[in-house]
């Protein structure tokens, strides 16, 4: 039996729930996204990240107006875009600091990561929101503070997260080998491109009705019923 050292796991769908991003965290970004941009536009991180945003859509002379109804337009697409994933976490992190709203976990996952964690595991992040807006997330959460559970974070600067090369710059950066490595992820598609870099893989289908006939991963109904 192949030793497991490492575990890296995705948020959405598989820490906590969807809904907590979607209706709560977008929605809250998008009502202040204007002006916070106003108002923070001079910071340079704000300005290198809207620059950034303007460089993605291709827009040669674009005023800061026109980038905040690009950044709009892109949080209702749900768009994967680094510079939206940034900003959004910089206004996220003041409803977080506020008590605005705690982060969702499931009802296991708080103490699930620390009986892992004791058990000697390196515990990683890989989520296509901003490593700022990880660290966020498990420190204002409804478990309590975790994120000094945590040996790392990654983020989409690593690579999209259906490719398996960006699995593979995971590995390397812990210096870890891939065989030795457990994903957990909802997305069956980033299953298989950890899955293709090397890793093992589980898949939480936390919807008793989405459980397939045949899964392609192990699957798991919760946190608890995987066994590292």
């Amino acid at each position: 039996m192949i030793e497991i050292r490492a575990i890296v796991t995705d948020i959405e769908g598989t820490t906590s729930s969807i809904s907590f991003v979607r209706d709560v965290l977008f929605p809250y970004a998008r009502k202040r996204l204007p002006a916070f941009v106003e108002t923070h536009g001079d910071r340079p991180e704000v300005q290198h990240w809207l620059h950034e945003a303007a460089k993605e859509a291709g827009l040669v002379e674009a005023s800061r107006q026109d980038v905040i109804e690009l950044l709009l337009q892109w949080i209702d697409q749900d768009r994967k875009s680094t510079a939206l994933k940034a900003l959004q976490g910089m206004i996220w992190k003041d409803g977080y600091v506020a008590g605005d709203y705690r982060a969702h976990l499931y009802p296991e996952v708080a103490a699930r990561l620390r009986d892992w964690r004791a058990d000697g595991l390196r515990l990683y992040v890989y989520s296509s929101g901003s490593v700022p807006a990880q660290q966020l997330f498990f420190r204002y959460n409804e478990g309590g503070d975790l994120s000094t559970l945590f040996a790392g974070y990654f983020d989409t600067e690593t690579g999209p997260k259906r490719e398996a090369e960006s699995y593979r710059r995971i590995a390397a950066a812990i210096d870890e080998q891939p065989r030795h490595i457990l994903f957990l992820s909802d997305i069956v598609e980033e299953l298989d491109a950890a899955q293709a870099a090397g890793f093992h893989t589980g898949w939480l289908i936390r919807e008793p009705l989405a459980w397939p006939v045949e899964p392609r991963h192990h699957a798991f109904r919760d946190f608890d019923a995987i066994t590292p």
